[in-house]
């Protein structure tokens, strides 16, 4: 992460995961059967784009919102060893990658949050954290109504 140089460089850096971000999403609601996963995953895929839109903003200056309170964590995902994305993934498998990476987009914008001065900046990077906090938490409830509940 010490590797940037200017604040431009680190929203340059956030708008191409973002971009990442909805590219994997796109590319896996092609792939999974499961018609309420594929919805999810177009969803997050949408929900990543704003994302996007919101860095480019920032970056042109615009002025960001204040983040919210605390969003609340199952912590599904911290209890799950990591699997990979491959193709003949079942729908439980989709949601753990999937908790994955907003667990890992989290952590990413809460470290780029610390390492900027610029309020708006980081402002912008808490916001951001927190809506993929909330992208876990919904992927976690989904993984809990099916894991365990058994349906």
């Amino acid at each position: 992460m010490s590797e940037f140089k200017s604040l431009e460089e680190i929203l340059d850096f956030a708008i191409e995961k973002e971009r990442e971000a909805a590219e994997f999403y796109r590319y896996w609601a092609d792939k999974v059967s499961d018609k309420t996963l594929k919805q999810v995953f177009l969803r997050f895929a949408e929900e990543e784009e704003k994302h996007e839109r919101k860095i480019r903003e920032a970056k042109e200056g615009k002025a960001i919102l204040k983040p919210r309170g605390e969003v609340k964590d199952l912590g599904i995902s911290d209890l799950l060893t990591e699997i990979k994305p491959r193709e003949d993934m079942d729908y439980q498998e989709a949601l753990r990658v999937a908790m994955q990476r907003e667990k890992a987009a989290f952590k990413l914008y809460t470290e780029l949050a610390e390492m900027t001065e610029d309020e708006n900046a980081r402002a912008l990077f808490l916001i951001l954290a927190q809506e993929e906090a909330n992208h876990k938490l919904r992927l976690e409830t989904i993984y809990d109504e099916i894991v365990y509940s058994g349906n």
